[in-house]
């Protein structure tokens, strides 16, 4: 089969302004609900889209971890590619893409580094595995060899064996990206999806429906 050849024909829901809430955060949670009692795998999976300052994108998948009515919060290394992106140009974009359900959610605001304590908080709840890889992964960076990072691994184990109790490391923490859009897409037959946009202007939220 050709990859041309590839196609669904969306059919099991329609969405209109009638049908959404007021605010796009219920919304959100509305539409979340419904992924976290489906079968999806990894269901808060979301592509983050960053840019440089002169506007070459790149783009990645994280892990959503919180949401409330401030924005979409995530974790990641701040000397990372990303990281460094946001830090120049702290504007970004997400997508969550739940094909199971034909959904997509675009979002799109300015980033913001959340409180340390905040950080240090999630920090200390991950696994222990996962602490320790924040200090051993120079992420984004080249290395020489698997083995570089297992003898990182090894170096941190034994030295927080020692000192007892784990530190978040300065160079790690979570971002919130406050949205200033965010569009609801649900397919339909023949192309003809349903897409509702909320736009954050004069402090309000309007909702509008974009041509598919």
């Amino acid at each position: 089969m050709k990859i041309a050849d590839l196609r669904q024909d969306y059919q099991l829901q329609s969405l209109d302004i009638a049908d959404v809430a007021n605010d796009p955060f219920d919304q959100f949670k509305k539409w979340f609900d419904d992924v976290l009692t489906s079968e999806i795998l990894e269901p808060n999976a979301m592509t983050l889209a960053t840019a440089t300052p002169d506007g070459k994108p790149s783009a990645r998948v994280v892990l959503l971890k919180d949401f409330d009515n401030q924005g979409f919060t995530f974790f990641t290394n701040y000397a990372s590619r990303k990281g460094t992106e946001m830090a120049a140009n702290p504007h970004a974009a997400l997508c969550f893409c739940w094909l199971e359900l034909q959904r997509q959610v675009r979002i799109e605001g300015t980033i913001e580094r959340i409180p340390a304590a905040d950080s240090d908080a999630y920090f200390h709840i991950r696994p222990i595995k996962s602490q320790i890889g924040a200090w051993a992964s120079p992420q984004s960076q080249v290395i020489e060899n698997r083995a570089f990072l297992e003898k990182k691994v090894e170096i941190y184990e034994k030295q927080f064996d020692t000192e007892g109790g784990i530190q978040r490391p300065a160079h790690w923490g979570g971002y919130v990206l406050k949205p200033t859009m965010i569009e609801f897409w649900q397919g339909r037959r023949s192309r003809l999806h349903d897409r509702i946009r909320y736009v954050f202007e004069n402090s309000e939220w309007t909702i509008d429906r974009l041509a598919p």
